[in-house]
């Protein structure tokens, strides 16, 4: 959707931008590109692969634009800031879930498409947990809630089943392994509809072995304290939860006094710190989705940061 986060970022030479989820630096270089000549491009990301390649790209496509990449997780955005001594941020942009090109290479086990290690690790250098160990470890009970919270899987139960017997037999290590038992726990006439049958739960695997969820709210707290009056926060996210959480935050940051309608003066002091640009996510075109698979779960929520200097 890079169209839509130009649009609604809406970056300007000599601003700050932040781009929370570097990965392949697509919507980075665009957004650099903007704020040249005087801008700066900050870009986050705990994947050591991801800041090399982003690194390149920006030498190659956008030469002398100053940028500033960091590697960590966005739910230490405060630390990060800090790190990248700047003021306040101009814009910020979450694009959740796992980039393409961690996708591509099979070995890091995110693909149910290729056979490579039960890995998922965003950050192997720092995270010890592994998709292996989920499946491996987890009781029957935690991994039917991991597959129905985190993947939306309707079979969660069954595969949960399935995962379990198999593994009594052998551990589970691969992908390739893992889809045919995730294939073996779902109805045959439910295979044959909805996209691949092991997609939810290897999104659900990832979700948990990153910890995803419990970072998101955390990041978008700080994002709003480190923007700037005017500031532009874009959002995308591809699960109802990550979208229920931005959701969430966006609201309850955008609300003003709270007191009960019968008292004469506000004794909350709740002020609002954030204009939320549209009630309802939007959604990528049906163009994109032809050329972009990927992008046909994109939801995408922005809000604006108000000045509460003179509130």
């Amino acid at each position: 959707m890079l169209e839509e986060v130009i649009r609604y970022l809406d970056p300007k030479p000599g601003e700050v931008v932040c781009d929370c989820t570097l990965g392949g630096a697509g919507h980075s270089v665009e957004l650099a590109r903007r704020v040249a000549p005087d801008g700066l491009s900050i870009g986050i990301d705990q994947d050591d692969m991801a800041l090399v390649a982003a690194s390149e790209r920006f030498e190659r496509e956008v030469p002398g634009v100053e940028h500033r990449f960091l590697k960590g997780n966005f739910e230490s955005l405060d630390e990060l800031l800090v790190q990248a001594e700047v003021p306040g941020v101009d814009c910020f942009l979450f694009d959740l879930g796992v980039s393409s090109p961690q996708l591509d290479i099979p070995e890091r086990g995110f693909s149910y498409h290729e056979n490579a290690p039960l890995d998922m690790r965003m950050d192997p250098g720092n995270n010890t947990l592994t998709a292996a160990e989920v499946v491996n470890h987890y009781n029957e009970a935690d991994l039917a809630r991991i597959l129905r919270v985190f993947g939306d899987e309707r079979n969660a139960s069954r595969i949960a089943r399935q995962i379990v017997r198999t593994r009594e037999k052998a551990p589970i290590t691969t992908t390739l392994q893992l889809v045919e038992v995730v294939k073996a726990g779902i109805p045959a006439a439910q295979r044959r509809h909805g996209g691949h049958p092991a997609r939810r739960t290897f999104q659900a695997l990832r979700i948990e072995v990153n910890h995803e969820l419990d970072a998101l709210e955390r990041g978008l707290r700080s994002a709003v304290s480190w923007a700037n009056p005017g500031g532009r926060i874009c959002v995308i996210s591809y699960h109802s939860l990550e979208d229920r959480i931005v959701k969430h935050v966006f609201s309850e940051m955008s609300q003003g006094c709270t007191c009960p309608p019968d008292l004469p003066v506000c004794v909350c002091g709740n002020v609002p710190m954030l204009d939320v640009k549209a009630r309802r996510p939007l959604v990528a075109t049906d163009e994109e989705v032809r050329q972009n698979p990927r992008a046909r779960s994109a939801l995408m929520r922005v809000a604006i940061r108000l000045d509460t200097t003179s509130a």
